[in-house]
């Protein structure tokens, strides 16, 4: 599946959470949100840039498909 290129920051965060991830802090334009041991940066950016998201996916473990499946 490919990675959608509209999706922007506040988007992208709510699907993390839907997966588990909670919202720590917010630095600048940055929101760091946690699941167990996981760690993951999610700029606020509009719209976020296919490799960033693509790393922002990597970073929480999940597939595209998953990811997708939350927007």
């Amino acid at each position: 599946m490919k990675l959608p290129r509209d999706v922007n920051g506040a988007e992208a965060a709510r699907a993390l959470q839907r997966h588990g991830f909670v919202a720590i802090r917010q630095t600048g334009s940055h929101l760091i949100l946690r699941r167990e041991n996981r760690t993951v940066v999610v700029p606020q950016h509009k719209p976020i840039k296919p490799g960033t998201l693509k790393g922002v996916i990597e970073q929480a473990g999940l597939t595209v498909e998953e990811f997708v499946a939350e927007l």
